[in-house]
């Protein structure tokens, strides 16, 4: 499934990598590609949306 998600308060790369480490702790052959300046984050998962967007909540982030 791919999905992608805005992260309002997503600043830098750090953050990204922040957000790519959640991911892919619940999902280790997801893809994610994070994007500071736009603030979308495209994921490729076999997990939920739900899921992703819960992992990313609880890094720390918001899912708008």
């Amino acid at each position: 499934m791919k999905l992608q998600l805005t992260v309002p308060n997503m600043a830098c790369s750090a953050c990204g990598e922040t957000i790519t480490a959640a991911i892919k702790a619940v999902d280790s052959t997801a893809v994610v590609q994070t994007n500071p300046k736009t603030k979308l984050v495209n994921v490729e998962t076999q997990a939920s949306e739900a899921l992703i967007k819960e992992v990313i909540t609880t890094a720390g982030y918001l899912v708008a």
